[in-house]
């Protein structure tokens, strides 16, 4: 049996006949040795003279499949590896760690964060640009407009297709109406139906409002100043922003606020009493529920040390539609928990208030958005501020950023390589 060196290695997931046909394929096709890698030492791959079978029962595991992926593709870095999953777990593995990857593998399947889809989508927009790498102001503002206004309907599919390639849900397309605003076209292309009432469209708009903009030291606006200060294109900055934004202690805390509120609905109950809630944050904090971080998610902020207005007028929001949707009694845990939180820290000589992720969570869930848009729906509204503090940084300033660091560390001195 003969086989041609091509400029690629097929690599398949899986074991079973299906795995196997697909080997046949590539074989009958570009006469290619495939390597498949197995659950275990059986089926009709193994022991086939046209497939290198690696069996190893923890394949479908994160690590496992991570450690043997990429280093058979190191061990090939002179090849382009075709990475196939042959079964939908396997299929999710990878689309899951597609962002893991060593560079030379080819997966061919959509993005499982969709943070990492917005910003491929953004990338591809530069491409659609008749004069993309035009950094004057004005034009700036033109494209930023132009992304700003796409960035809606681009969240919103990406949220469609993950949940029809994944979850075998319909595939809803919702085109978005002129007529409507920001907020009422994402309740639009979000919902099966389409339908929103005006209190829905209202709470979002707020939501969008005060998530637009919060200065320039913020960790994902910054990022866009210091690449945009280096002259390259707004799509460039605008994905950069997103991949800062992306990370838990940014963007994704109030994911993490609102995970930590179910885990304590879910431990003592919405009717729990105050000791009972001030028994379950001393566990919080002393590493012993949730997270085990010691952080109570959704108090305290870097500039806001007394209160945060956005929270509260986040607060007022949530009280009157929870009222609308007969959720009264989540409101008053949301209170009474952010009470006695606020007396127990304060007695660890902690004085913090709630930040605007506190009741994020909870008027997400009332609006039925899926969890999965939370942080996208953040880079909708923080597009606007991104764009404000690009514009700004190219009018007035226009040098390049270089933060200067200091090494505060002990000198130490040098010795020849051979006295080390």
């Amino acid at each position: 049996m003969e086989f041609k060196d091509r400029e690629f290695i097929p690599v398949l997931l899986g074991g079973d006949i299906n795995t196997y046909s697909v080997a046949r394929a590539f074989y009958e096709q570009y006469q290619v040795k495939t390597y498949i890698f197995g659950k275990f030492a059986t089926g009709p791959s193994y022991g086939s003279k046209i497939i290198e079978y690696h069996p190893n029962p923890k394949i479908d595991t994160d690590d496992y499949f991570l450690q043997t992926v990429n280093g058979f593709a190191k061990k090939h870095k002179d090849k382009k590896i075709m990475l196939i999953g042959c079964g939908d777990s396997y299929v999710a593995l990878i689309s899951k760690h597609k962002a893991e990857l060593e560079k030379n593998i080819i997966a061919p399947y959509i993005d499982f964060d969709l943070m990492n889809s917005l910003q491929q989508s953004i990338l591809s927009l530069y491409n659609y640009d008749e004069d993309p790498d035009n950094v004057d102001p004005y034009q700036t503002l033109l494209k930023g407009i132009s992304i700003l206004a796409k960035l809606p309907s681009m969240a919103a599919y990406a949220y469609q297709s993950k949940i029809h390639y994944y979850d075998r849900e319909s595939l809803i397309i919702h085109y978005p109406k002129e007529e409507y605003s920001i907020a009422e076209n994402l309740l639009y292309m979000l919902r099966r139906d389409g339908t929103f009432t005006e209190q829905e469209a209202d709470l979002l708009d707020v939501m969008l409002m005060i998530h637009a903009d919060h200065g320039g030291g913020n960790n994902s606006t910054f990022t866009n100043v210091v690449i945009s200060s280096t002259g390259t294109d707004i799509y460039s900055s605008i994905t950069a922003s997103i991949g800062s934004l992306k990370g838990p202690k940014h963007g994704g805390a109030n994911i993490r606020c609102s995970e930590m509120i179910s885990a304590i609905e879910k431990e003592i109950g919405l009717k729990a009493t105050d000791a009972q809630i001030k028994q379950v944050i001393k566990r919080i904090l002393d590493k012993e529920f949730y997270d085990n971080t010691g952080l109570v998610y959704g108090l305290g902020h870097a500039v806001y040390t007394v209160s945060d207005p956005r929270a509260d007028l986040l607060k007022t929001c949530c009280e009157k539609l929870a009222k609308q949707k007969k959720r009264e009694d989540e409101y008053e845990f949301l209170t009474r928990f952010e009470k006695v939180a606020k007396e127990t820290l304060a007695g660890n000589g902690k004085t913090l208030s709630n930040n605007v992720d506190f009741y994020s969570g909870f008027a997400y869930n009332m609006l039925q958005i899926p969890e999965d848009m939370y942080t996208p729906l953040f880079v909708c509204a923080r597009m606007a501020g991104w764009l404000a503090h690009n514009i700004e940084n190219k009018m007035y300033d226009g040098k390049i950023m270089r933060p200067a660091f200091k090494y505060v560390g002990e000198a130490t001195p040098y010795k020849k390589r051979e006295e080390r």
